[in-house]
């Protein structure tokens, strides 16, 4: 019985990691599309309205933070863009590899280790996936090709 709860607790851990993963840019248009619900529902739009109004503010903060970073020339625009997407990915992080760290580890100092390196690695992660929606710039291209 003592091995099988390891080993559950092992998959849970892995799982829950991935899922930090998976979900780290979406951290911001998260707390976005909560925060606008719960404004709206307290305005007296009721739970199907605030569900309504907190579902579109995240759509619309995922989309324009994506197109944003992906279109925007400048370096200084897409350095913010990136920075307001990490940073809430990297809080999210740090809250989630402390919750796990505190199932596992038992002495203080190292789960609170453990949660700084977790909430560096998925803001990174988040950096990485915001990235990668970039395409590719015509002009470097041109110059390969020739």
């Amino acid at each position: 019985m003592l091995v099988l709860n390891i080993v559950l607790l092992l998959v849970t851990i892995g799982f829950l990691c991935w899922l930090v993963f998976t979900l780290a840019v979406f951290a911001l248009p998260l707390l976005v599309g909560v925060t606008a619900g719960l404004w709206a529902y307290e305005t007296g739009t009721g739970p199907v309205g605030g569900f309504l109004v907190g579902t579109a503010a995240a759509w619309a903060v995922a989309i324009v933070g994506q197109l944003l970073f992906a279109f925007a020339r400048p370096l200084w625009v897409r350095v913010i863009v990136a920075g307001l997407f990490a940073g809430p990915a990297a809080v999210a992080g740090y809250a989630a590899t402390l919750g796990i760290a505190r199932l596992a580890i038992p002495s203080e100092t190292w789960q609170m280790a453990v949660a700084f390196i977790g909430a560096l690695a998925v803001g990174i992660t988040a950096l990485f996936r915001m990235a990668g929606v970039t395409p590719p710039d015509p002009r470097t291209e041109m110059a390969s090709e020739a």
